[in-house]
């Protein structure tokens, strides 16, 4: 029992001094290191996906047996914390210390999450798991909250305000990248998908009848293709969360 709870709140890699270190000792593999196993579990998971993911399978792509990906990181889960943070890393950030408006910089930071959530399905699952206390997760973090705090709302509303943010764009996010890899397992396109789950959807009455209920707002939404009618539900949905948080800066404090 108390071994199982140690696994439950286990901390993090970035805690335990385990990143700075280059390996155990000598004999490493030659032409390994932790960056490029970094970067190829990042690359294994964009393709097959977190269930599918095991250190063996790593050290088949590096060439390598298992054992010597153990010279860089004690556990898969030491890992899959670094290849998350290592995504965390394409993230293009605002500079909060600029004059730009904290609306285009919100916006900014929103598209970039949901388009690194959506490029990594894996990833979601992951942010849930782990503290996000890698470099790359705590600079995101911190931009996020120099924004936030440029929109003028009381100190106590800062942390809703960035739950706000951070929850609406990961749902999005999350959603949106799964429907991405069902589609690709299915050997279909968004819309060739769309299309079979529309028509499948409609053969049960019940379901029907809601489809023909929502025919009007769906046309009204606009949109030719799946991700032009994803695209423009984000940005509204985005535009309501900002209009949300100017409102809220009007109020009286």
């Amino acid at each position: 029992m108390v071994r199982a709870a140690e696994r439950a709140v286990r901390t993090s890699v970035w805690l335990e001094g385990k990143v700075r270190r280059g390996g155990r000792g000598g004999g490493q593999p030659s032409g390994l290191d932790r960056d490029r196993i970094t970067e190829v579990t990042v690359r294994l998971l964009d393709a097959e996906g977190l269930a599918k993911f095991s250190m063996r399978r790593l050290a088949a792509e590096l060439h390598v047996t298992a054992m010597s990906v153990y010279w860089y990181v004690d556990t898969k889960d030491d890992l899959l914390e670094l290849a998350l943070d290592a995504a965390y890393g394409e993230l293009t950030l605002p500079d909060p210390d600029t004059d730009e408006d904290w609306r285009e910089q919100l916006r900014t930071l929103a598209t970039e999450y949901r388009s690194l959530l959506v490029r990594h399905p894996w990833l979601s699952p992951l942010a849930g798991t782990f503290l996000n206390i890698g470099p790359n997760s705590l600079a995101f973090s911190r931009v996020m909250q120099l924004v936030i705090r440029k929109t003028g709302l009381p100190v106590h509303g800062l942390t809703g305000a960035i739950s706000l943010v951070f929850q609406f764009v990961y749902g999005y996010g999350t959603i949106e990248g799964h429907f991405i890899a069902r589609c690709t397992e299915a050997g279909m396109t968004q819309d060739e998908y769309f299309q079979h789950a529309m028509s499948a959807v409609t053969r049960s009455p019940e379901a029907a009848e809601i489809v023909k209920e929502n025919e009007e707002i769906m046309a009204a939404r606009g949109g030719d293709t799946v991700e032009e009618m994803r695209a423009r539900d984000f940005t509204f949905a985005l535009d309501l969360l900002i209009a949300g948080i100017e409102a809220m800066t009007d109020k009286p404090r």
